[in-house]
């Protein structure tokens, strides 16, 4: 497991589903599918922990 950073390359946004997926060694698609997930349960909670993840979160070499 690698720390998290964003990964703007492979990213559709912001590049947190992409730095999440690589820092969980997982596949993207999940990673955006779950995203989408918490967006139903969540709300306007799960917007603002994707902002505030991508506005604070460093950013990968």
């Amino acid at each position: 497991m690698t720390p998290f950073t964003l990964d703007r390359s492979n990213g559709k946004l912001m590049g947190v589903c992409a730095g999440v997926a690589r820092s969980i060694d997982a596949d993207v698609t999940l990673v955006r599918l779950a995203a989408v997930a918490s967006l139903f349960l969540l709300g306007p909670i799960a917007v603002l922990l994707y902002i505030v993840a991508g506005w604070v979160a460093p950013e990968a070499n």
